[in-house]
């Protein structure tokens, strides 16, 4: 029987689970959870980068990307699917140079990408991923 794993990207703990109810009661939002040879992504955003333009947050964001993957014992090369959200659509094309910079050829990953209010109006862009182990 798979038992969800989830990854502390703060502690670098590991803490097993026997529920998604368990995960919840650990903190509000796992950063990682790992379940049956798949690593899940929070919504990833810029914390360092916020206010600061599209380029700089979407390198920040791909850099913790990279981070919790390779903690979950995976890498960007191994990512199945990348929702992105963007706080305006004007930004498609600024974000998809530091992406187009950033993705393994040949290993691009299903993805959407809307138009979305962040929790934070200095936020540009949140990236929620799912990758292999």
């Amino acid at each position: 029987m798979d038992v969800p794993v989830a990854i502390s990207a703060f502690s670098g703990e590991t803490l097993a689970n026997t529920g998604i109810a368990d995960i919840q009661a650990v903190q509000m939002a796992t950063p990682t959870l790992v379940y049956n040879n798949t690593v899940y992504l929070a919504g990833q955003i810029a914390e360092k980068t916020a206010g600061q333009d599209i380029h700089a947050q979407t390198a920040e964001v791909l850099a913790c990307i990279d981070a919790l993957l390779e903690q979950a014992g995976s890498d960007k090369s191994k990512i199945l699917r990348c929702e992105i959200f963007l706080a305006d659509l004007a930004d498609f094309a600024a974000m998809n140079q530091v992406w187009e910079k950033w993705v393994v050829p040949g290993h691009t990953p299903a993805r959407a990408t809307v138009e979305a209010k962040l929790a934070n109006p200095q936020w540009k862009v949140e990236m929620v991923v799912t990758a292999a182990v």
